[in-house]
């Protein structure tokens, strides 16, 4: 591995501990993606902003980086969502101790490393193709839009090893960087009729439903889709990266639509988007009992949804109704919040009695539940992180000109609130089956480790892992209904998976749980995962990958294993099949 000598210098601590940790970082995720060579880097985006999202693990690891004046980032460094609006939070009724205490920590802490505390999540949308050169980009929905629709190019960072290539402004050579690595892998037909951008939004979220283990996607579900219309709106676009992100897809094609398509002869697997599916999946997700408040704005709201939504609005008030309560709360970026203003949406929805949030997203806002219970929203990339342990709320999607029309009558569906029920979550998709046979395989290190050895309890999976807001960030129990180890506790394992998935902010859930000691002894992976190995190496937990043989087949889960480092080389073996010890 070549190693550039300005980033070498900072590993050598030439310029302070901070953009050490940066480059150990680095150099740990190029050797685990067998990257050669560093690639210097134009601008990065940084996630993990909001208190509920980063938690505990955030504001520990930004308080360790505190006092160090060479701490700076060396590119152009913006900054993802907080978790409320500074100057509305008493309008937003947050339920959560010390909130805003927390949220100016984390925001001026960012902001003492050089970070511009734009606090949005959708960098991308200023009306021009903002994106280009080489990014390290960690919001998920950006990257997927951005790779898909401007000129930049950046793999799917976590928010820990984007916020170091902003420090030191290199990252490794490997995945969407090489030319060859960016082409589809799943054939997506579309039979059906797309002509809102909510059914663009369920479409990305039905496709990451569909994907299978025995797929080979080393960079993420990467869908080519044939069969949309030809005029695509913005907001289309941009609601159907959104909701396809959540589940690791960095990048995507649409058949006409997208400048440069690569031709493939052999996809990973091919599905059908059907009318069914469409119509079905409206009905699984419509509202089943009283509404207590509609969010639209995840990711922030575009210019179009503004002023969508503020038409649906403008019509119902035309009739003499008014929004009571503020139930519609409309978020957007501060970019886009100046447009609105200037130009009189902003007024409208306010007049209407709307509230309009900047700097924040419906995600990681913290609901006061003594008056929130069930959530309407236009898009699936908030169903799924609101249905989470993030606010676990209930949560229901229409298209905007319905979601409005509930914000205004508050009687439009009558009954019982619903009460998520873990019970009716689809089974994930998984093929292990039990082992028998003794096992003692070899794998790779990380350099930034030396020579360690530990015993302890496997557990195994062959689906990802989503931390934020699938694992418990206090007990480290997994909480994602379908899932294989749904209610297993991760604490003082050999944690076994391909790869994690879900959010960019997961490092700092799992860094969070080391903190506290309800983290895993140790932690395999067999795809390279840019959102475990940040925490690993930093809090230097035993991290192996890159086994000849798949450790998450190959091993049960209840296994006594032993592990050991040494000269770059793991170890593996089993010393007693489903041990009870």
């Amino acid at each position: 591995m070549e190693v550039p000598d300005e980033l070498l210098s900072m590993l050598q601590g030439n310029q302070g501990p901070t953009k050490q940790k940066a480059a150990r970082l680095v150099i740990d995720l190029a050797s685990s993606a067998n990257s050669k060579k560093f690639i210097r880097c134009d601008n990065s985006h940084v996630s993990g902003v909001s208190v509920i999202t980063g938690g505990h693990g955030l504001r520990r690891f930004l308080s360790d980086l505190a006092g160090d004046p060479l701490g700076k980032v060396t590119i152009p460094t913006t900054l993802n969502s907080a978790g409320c609006d500074l100057e509305k939070i008493e309008e937003m009724d947050i339920d959560y101790p010390e909130f805003l205490k927390y949220q100016f920590e984390i925001v001026e802490a960012y902001s003492e490393l050089g970070i511009d505390a734009t606090l949005s999540c959708t960098p991308y949308d200023k009306g021009i193709d903002s994106g280009h050169g080489i990014g390290s980009w960690a919001e998920s929905n950006a990257v997927c839009f951005s790779n898909s629709y401007t000129s930049l190019i950046t793999n799917r960072e976590s928010g820990l090893s984007a916020l170091a290539t902003s420090l030191t402004g290199w990252a490794p050579y490997w995945g969407l960087h090489i030319p060859e690595n960016r082409i589809p892998n799943i054939l997506v037909k579309i039979d059906c009729d797309m002509s809102d951008p909510t059914d663009w939004s369920v479409l990305g979220d039905w496709i990451g439903k569909q994907i299978r283990p025995e797929w080979k996607l080393p960079w993420g579900p990467m869908p080519y889709i044939v069969g949309l219309p030809t005029k695509i709106s913005f907001e289309m676009r941009k609601a159907l990266t959104a909701s396809a992100a959540n589940y690791g897809c960095p990048m995507l094609w649409i058949d006409g639509d997208s400048t440069h398509s690569p031709n493939v002869d052999k996809y990973q697997g091919e599905i059908i988007f059907s009318e069914d599916d469409l119509v079905n999946r409206y009905r699984e997700l419509s509202p089943k009992g009283l509404v207590d408040l509609v969010v639209i704005g995840c990711p922030q709201a575009s210019i179009g949804e503004a002023r969508a939504t503020a038409a649906a609005a403008r019509a119902r008030m035309e009739l003499g109704e008014k929004i009571k309560n503020k139930r519609l709360w409309l978020f957007t970026s501060g970019h886009n919040y100046d447009i609105l203003e200037a130009d009189g949406t902003i007024d409208v929805l306010e007049t209407a009695g709307a509230l309009v949030l900047k700097d924040t997203c419906p995600e990681v806002t913290p609901y006061n539940r003594n008056k929130y219970n069930h959530i309407l929203t236009n898009s699936l990339k908030a169903e799924h992180y609101l249905t989470s342990g993030l606010n676990r709320m209930p949560t229901s999607v229409s298209k905007i000109i319905e979601c409005v029309a509930h914000a205004f009558d508050d009687r439009l569906i009558t009954g019982p609130r619903p009460i998520l029920d873990s019970r009716k979550a689809k089974t994930m998709i998984s093929r292990k089956t039990k082992q028998t046979s003794d096992i003692n395989i070899d794998g790779k290190g990380i350099p930034s480790q030396s020579e360690w050895k530990i015993v302890g309890k496997a557990l195994v999976t062959d689906v990802p892992i989503t931390y934020l807001g699938y694992v418990n960030r206090d007990t480290g129990v997994i909480e994602e209904p379908g899932h294989p180890l749904d209610g297993c506790e991760i604490k003082d394992t050999i944690f076994i998976y391909p790869k994690g998935s879900g959010s960019t902010v997961a490092p700092f859930i799992l860094m969070g749980l080391i903190y506290t000691g309800q983290g895993p002894k140790a932690i395999v992976n067999t795809d390279v995962c840019p959102l475990t190995i940040p925490a690993v190496s930093l809090l230097n937990v035993p991290y192996a990958h890159g086994f000849d043989i798949d450790p998450t087949f190959a091993i049960n889960s209840g296994d006594k294993v032993e592990m050991s480092l040494k000269d770059g080389i793991v170890n593996l073996r089993i010393i007693n099949r489903n041990s009870e010890d």
